[in-house]
């Protein structure tokens, strides 16, 4: 079993260090706000600590589930940061959605420290955190990945090294953009069904069977139906990422019209008062 500390107990980060904890790793969290800290431990056991770098000191990987760019850097770097912390030999595993080049950025730090670095975003969303079934997508040298895979094993369902470094974020950007044009279709299909007088249960039992099923269909039409989003992956994250996306396509030419166009729908969500609502919701400007 490895020493691992935990950075970020978000919706995401708090059951992923659960389920660290719950494999038999010695676990270290620290959260932004202590109460998220305090109450992980209360429910994980472990230990909390009052930095990123004393909650890094003498671990074997350190994991992080942040918001952006910025908060990495800041979570990683300066007197209080992950890598003052850590020994040498020691392996940051970055799980949030970031860009490639604040990763490779941080990769380059880190190992002029002496230390490794995976970026291995994820995919799956909170239920996928919650049950321990994600999705990772890593990049960085194929040794750190080999000693931090089977750490990671402890919440994923498929976990890959796709590159060197900033090659998982950019396979994250590939998720992000089918995603997008996927919950846009199944938007206007769903409001389609409606305007039309079908039932919404009895069309997705049927399609959800041959080429139009999906993830998102069997997972999100009944609160699509009901005009729920209270819940899962905020509109606010996924406008970050498809920003990241869409900045990152200019850079290697990539053509993103549609995911262009969906990240403007989303951005009428969240002049609707959606910005927390799950990126589902893209069916409730569709309602107006």
């Amino acid at each position: 079993m490895a020493r691992v500390a935990f950075l970020g107990l978000g919706v995401m980060g708090f059951p992923m260090a659960g389920h660290l904890a719950a494999a038999g790793h010695e676990v270290t969290v620290w959260n932004r706000t202590a109460a998220k800290a305090e109450a992980w431990v209360a429910r994980h056991k472990g230990r909390a600590a009052a930095s990123a770098r004393e909650a890094a000191g003498g671990a074997d990987l350190v994991m992080a589930c942040v918001g952006n760019d910025d908060d990495l850097r800041q979570v990683c770097l300066g007197g209080d940061g992950a890598f003052a912390g850590m020994g040498a030999g020691a392996i940051f595993v970055d799980h949030t959605t970031v860009s490639a080049m604040v990763t490779r950025e941080l990769a380059a730090i880190a190992a002029d420290m002496g230390l490794g670095f995976v970026d291995a975003p994820v995919s799956g969303g909170q239920a996928g955190a919650e049950n321990g079934q994600l999705s990772i997508m890593c990049g960085g040298a194929p040794d750190a990945y080999a000693a931090a895979e089977p750490v990671m094993a402890a919440y994923a369902r498929i976990c890959r090294l796709m590159g060197p470094s900033g090659a998982g974020q950019l396979t994250k950007m590939c998720n992000q953009i089918a995603i997008a044009g996927l919950v846009q279709g199944l938007s206007e299909s769903l409001h389609f069904a409606e305007k039309a007088g079908l039932s919404i249960p009895e069309v997705v039992e049927v399609i959800s069977q041959g080429a139009a099923g999906s993830w998102q269909m069997q997972n999100r039409y009944q609160t699509m139906a009901e005009n729920r989003f209270d819940f899962g992956f905020a509109v606010d994250w996924m406008r970050k990422d498809l920003g990241i996306c869409l900045a990152t396509a200019n850079e290697t030419g990539a053509s993103l019209p549609v995911t262009a166009l969906v990240d403007q729908f989303y951005k009428d969500v969240q002049n609707m008062g959606g910005g927390r609502w799950d990126t589902s919701s893209l069916i409730a400007r569709l309602r107006k």
